[in-house]
C-alpha cells in the first residue's frame, strides 16, 4: 500500500510514519510532506498513492486547498487535533476523520475501513463485467506450464503444480509438490501477474500461495496468520496484516 503523510509537525509526522510502518510491513511511505506548497507540487510530479493521511492546518494554509489543486483519486484520511472541519473534510475525498493524538486502534481501524472500501469498489466493478466472458478470459489468458531452466536442461513444470513462489535477496524459487525448487528469472510480481488468482495468493513481499497445498491456517501474533504447507519451506509463511481479510475471504471461494 503506497502511502504519504502531509503533517507540518515533523514529530507529529515522525510517530504517524512509524506507526503505519509497524502497522504492517506492506504499507510504504513514499513521502513526508509538510505544507500545501510542498504536498501540490509533489502529487503533481508522482503517480497517485493509494492513500494520503493529511493534518488539516498546516503552515501555509488548511490542507483542503491541495485538493481543491490537485484532482486525486487516493482516498484520504484527515488527521487534526479539532473536529470542526468534518464536514469540510469529507468533501475532499475522505474516507475517515482522525483526532489526534491518534491511536494505534484507531489508526488500525482507518486503515481496515480503506481496504473495505477498496474490496467493494473491485468487486462492484467485476460484478459489471459479463461473467462468462470473465470466465473464458481466465480460460485462456492465465499460464498453464512454465518453463524454468536448470543446469543445461529446460524443464516443463505444470502451474498448478508449483506449491509456493518464494524470493529472497532478488532470488525467485518456485517450489513444486515434489518438494523440488528451482529459480526462476521472471520477478514475483510478473508471476503474479501470470497465476490464476482464484487459485493463487500473494501473502506477503516474499510469498505466493497455491491453495491446494495449504494444510492448516493458524493465529500469529499481532492479528497476523500463519500457514503450514504440505511440504517443508525455508521460511515461515506469514499472512501480512493488511492482507488478513482478503486472504480469508480467498480461502472460502
Amino acid at each position: 500500500m503506497r502511502v504519504i503523510i502531509i503533517e507540518d509537525e515533523i514529530r507529529t509526522a515522525q510517530q504517524l510514519k512509524k506507526m503505519l510502518e509497524q502497522l504492517d510491513n506492506e504499507i510504504v511511505v513514499e513521502a513526508v510532506l509538510h505544507s500545501v506548497a510542498s504536498a501540490i507540487e509533489w502529487l503533481q510530479s508522482n503517480a497517485t498513492p493509494e492513500l494520503i493521511f493529511s493534518d488539516i492546518q498546516l503552515s501555509d494554509g488548511l490542507s483542503f486547498e491541495i485538493f481543491k489543486e490537485v484532482q486525486t483519486d487516493a482516498s484520504v484520511i484527515f488527521c487534526t487535533a479539532f473536529d470542526e472541519y468534518a464536514i469540510r473534510a469529507f468533501e475532499s475525498n475522505s474516507i475517515d476523520y482522525l483526532l489526534k493524538p491518534i491511536e494505534e486502534d484507531m489508526l488500525h481501524n482507518s486503515v481496515e475501513k480503506y481496504l473495505r472500501l477498496k474490496e467493494h469498489l473491485i468487486n462492484s466493478s467485476q460484478q459489471v463485467t459479463n461473467r462468462n466472458k470473465v470466465i473464458q478470459q481466465m480460460d485462456t489468458s492465465y499460464k498453464q506450464n512454465l518453463l524454468v531452466h536448470y543446469r543445461e536442461k529446460i524443464i516443463p513444470i505444470r502451474v498448478m503444480e508449483i506449491q509456493v513462489v518464494y524470493v529472497l535477496n532478488g532470488t525467485v524459487t518456485i517450489y513444486t509438490s515434489g518438494s523440488a525448487s528451482y529459480a526462476v528469472q521472471h520477478t514475483i510480481e510478473q508471476l503474479e501477474s501470470m497465476f490464476n488468482p482464484q487459485q493463487f495468493f500473494r501473502v506477503n513481499r516474499k510469498f505466493i500461495v497455491n491453495r491446494d497445498f495449504i494444510v492448516n491456517i493458524e493465529h500469529y501474533f499481532n492479528r497476523k496468520l500463519f500457514i503450514t504447507t504440505k511440504n517443508e519451506l525455508p521460511e515461515k509463511i506469514i499472512v501480512s496484516k493488511i492482507r488478513v481479510q482478503p486472504f480469508l475471504k480467498w480461502v472460502e471461494q
